[in-house]
């Protein structure tokens, strides 16, 4: 609709109108400021020495745009249009037009919202890249679930999406954990059946970095296991491999009980035989230099530090091992676009290997994307695994799943269920509500955890919305046997008269979904559907403490259709988020 809009102004002003959403839907469906953009361009004009053809004045603009519109000949598609202070042109929607979508939604079921805009184009998401050795933390929440939102957002616009879980199984740190199991007075067995755990793993990470300050020298003995690890060494690579085949255990449990799927789970470790090429081909190009012992690729130009493929002592970093993956990437998908769902505290270092990649010519600047996610935090500050403050994820996700079985065994609904449907549908209420409370935020802030709002039943909250969802599935499950016959707008017209406004608020906001999915994508912003559901869900409980579907006389049938449509829209949002819904709760 907004494209049908520009091409209407377009039309009679020649000029590429932005169109969008009044704050208040009191002022219609779709707004523009066209009009104090042709003034603005006239005084630029007339700047410039130009004669200006008239006045300029906005509204006298607006209003000669809607009359060249209405002397034309209204769309079917439009009511009303309006001009109002100090020159916008305010659009209504027709009931005809807004009574075909309910039609699309009931027809199109889990397909409506389903976008072609990214038909034949490519997308890399890289996200979650949890680190080995080390429990499945709170910190890693927020690349996984957004980054599996924006997966499925993309994936839901058409695109070729391909999700890459880039482990952290390598680096420095794992010097420092070999050391410390190699020095430690308990020593861990790593053949048959080990006791070795996560725990044990994070706790020796944690010793190493209590025993550096008393000993700082134990740093370079770190060093010198990682080399031993990049050289090959059979004992240490076997301890290595110890630790990754046990993290990787953990992290498809956690997984798993987040519903989280990702297509591939290269770590850093598979670019271990690739990062020669990059280094030879970033000499050949003559960008690599040599500086202070190390090997540099500098971007003096941009202002920011220079990337360094080579420290003095001959160890690879980040920066090499993320050029090879984007040159492994390139080579293997061709993708339009990178999207790298990682933590804000990492913006330096993909700003310079999205610089370093187009130096290379692996790629080009406007198909890499850093979506930079916020901490998440606790009352108490700040997590930090060095000090051994981590807040483990499985026992976050284990006190949502205990908050959520209360709210279930409370509600009449879950006093009629076995133990077993009530265990399910809490899971589906915990994990929900842990996804959503994430989600909801932009993903650049910081979060603070508050478990009372995580778990509202009348706010902005995951267990609300599916809540809503299971009120709209009981509504409809009392009509099992009666099929919905809304196939043209006829049923719609006869009753327009009789619309009352929470019937048509729900309409008008119902069409919107396709829209807020394709501004959600373009912006990997999740938290745009989450703001759309959460309107969605507040004006059907309005619509449903008010009026009466069942039993609503000549109403009822399109009051089922709404509230048929509303539970279909909102399963559609919830499932790009990941989110589950239940029909009872």
């Amino acid at each position: 609709m907004k494209s049908e809009l520009q091409k209407l102004i377009y039309k009679n002003t020649g000029k590429k109108a932005i169109i969008e959403h009044p704050v208040d839907m009191e002022h219609g469906d779709y707004s523009t400021n066209v009009a104090l953009k042709t003034r603005s361009e006239k005084s630029f004009d007339s700047a410039q020495g130009k004669q200006e053809a008239r006045s300029g004045n906005p509204m006298e603009l607006a209003n000669e745009i809607v009359n060249k519109i209405r002397s034309a000949g209204m769309p079917e598609y439009i009511s009303k249009i309006e001009v109002v202070q100090p020159g916008f042109i305010n659009f209504w929607l027709s009931q005809e037009y807004l009574a075909n979508q309910l039609e699309g939604v009931l027809k199109d079921k889990d397909g409506f919202g389903k976008l072609t805009i990214g038909k034949g184009k490519t997308v890399v998401i890289d996200y979650s890249s949890p680190n080995i050795a080390k429990p499945f933390g709170i910190g890693h929440l927020r690349s996984t679930v957004i980054g599996q939102a924006i997966y499925n957002l993309y994936n839901f616009c058409g695109w070729k999406t391909i999700g890459d879980n880039h482990l952290g199984d390598w680096g420095t740190q794992f010097g420092k954990l070999i050391y410390q199991i190699q020095n430690s007075k308990v020593k861990i067995p790593l053949q048959g059946k080990q006791n070795l755990t996560i725990e044990k793993l994070e706790k020796l990470y944690v010793d190493f970095h209590k025993k550096v300050e008393k000993h700082p020298e134990i740093e370079d003995e770190a060093r010198k296991y990682f080399q031993m690890l990049e050289a090959g060494d059979k004992e240490v690579r076997r301890i290595w491999q110890a630790c990754v085949d046990l993290s990787l255990k953990e992290f498809n449990r956690i997984y798993d009980l987040l519903g989280i799927k990702i297509d591939y789970a290269f770590g850093e470790s598979f670019y271990e035989d690739k990062m020669a090429e990059v280094i030879v081909d970033a000499k050949r190009k003559k960008l690599a230099v040599e500086s202070q012992g190390a090997l540099i690729i500098s971007f003096d130009e941009l202002n920011i530090p220079p990337g360094i493929l080579l420290k003095s002592d001959g160890a690879t970093m980040y920066f090499t091992r993320d050029l090879a993956c984007v040159l492994y990437r390139q080579r293997r998908w061709n993708p339009d676009l990178y999207i790298y769902e990682v933590g804000s505290d990492q913006k330096l270092h993909f700003q310079q290997v999205f610089a370093g990649a187009v130096k290379l010519h692996y790629g080009k600047m406007n198909q890499f994307v850093h979506v930079a996610h916020g901490l998440i935090r606790f009352p108490e500050g700040k997590m930090s695994t060095r000090a051994g403050k981590t807040v483990h994820l499985d026992t976050v996700l284990d006190e949502a799943i205990k908050r959520a079985t209360k709210i279930i065994k409370k509600s009449s609904t879950g006093r009629g269920m076995t133990v077993k449907q009530q265990e399910q549908i809490a899971k589906a209420v915990g994990i929900g509500a842990v996804k959503y409370f994430d989600l909801k935020h932009q993903p650049e802030t910081d979060i603070i955890y508050d478990w009372e709002k995580m778990f509202q039943l009348e706010g902005d909250s995951g267990p609300y919305l599916q809540y809503t969802f299971a009120r709209t599935r009981s509504v409809l499950n009392k009509i099992k046997n009666k099929i919905l016959n809304i196939k043209n707008t006829d049923q719609i017209l006869k009753i327009k008269n009789t619309l009352n406004s929470e019937e048509l608020g729900l309409l008008r906001t119902i069409y919107r979904f396709p829209e807020v999915i394709e501004l959600a994508a373009e912006n990997y912003s999740p938290n745009l559907i989450c703001n759309f559901l959460f309107d969605l869900a507040q004006k059907y409980n309005n619509f449903y403490n008010i009026h009466r579907i069942l039993g609503g006389g000549d109403s009822e049938e399109f009051r089922l259709a709404l509230t048929a449509a509303t539970g279909q829209v909102l399963k559609n949002g919830l499932s790009l988020l990941g989110i589950d819904t239940p029909e009872r709760m």
